[in-house]
């Protein structure tokens, strides 16, 4: 069983930065992507940026060329770097890890989330 813990997250104004962290304990599967989701009330989750055991990156398009995601050595931490915040990028923001190849929102264990709030 996987836990994950996110961090970070908190209130800006727009053209402002925050720098999430997840971090993962229990099980993790030996091929484990990990990766940033986010949420608003009423609408669907979506994907906002991913990371592979390989370090290989994927970003969403309307995020790409101001988040940034990460991980450590030991990939039990990812991060997200949010620069250029816009009001469009408030949402709760959730953490996943899941088995790479598989789809997300069916495979991932999740975090609690963290509230993003851009002004």
């Amino acid at each position: 069983h996987v836990q994950l813990v996110e961090s970070g997250g908190g209130s800006v104004q727009a053209g402002g930065s925050l720098r999430l962290t997840c971090v993962a304990s229990g099980y993790t599967y030996s091929s484990s992507c990990m990766g940033w989701f986010r949420q608003v009330p009423g609408k669907e989750r979506e994907g906002v940026a991913s990371i592979d055991n390989d370090g290989r990156a994927l970003c969403a398009y309307s995020v790409k060329g101001r988040f940034t995601i990460s991980q450590d050595n030991a990939k039990n931490k990812v991060y997200l770097q949010m620069e250029s915040l816009k009001p469009e990028d408030t949402a709760m923001y959730y953490c996943g890890s899941w088995r790479c190849g598989m789809n997300p929102f069916s495979d991932a264990y999740w975090g609690q989330g963290t509230q993003v709030t851009v002004s």
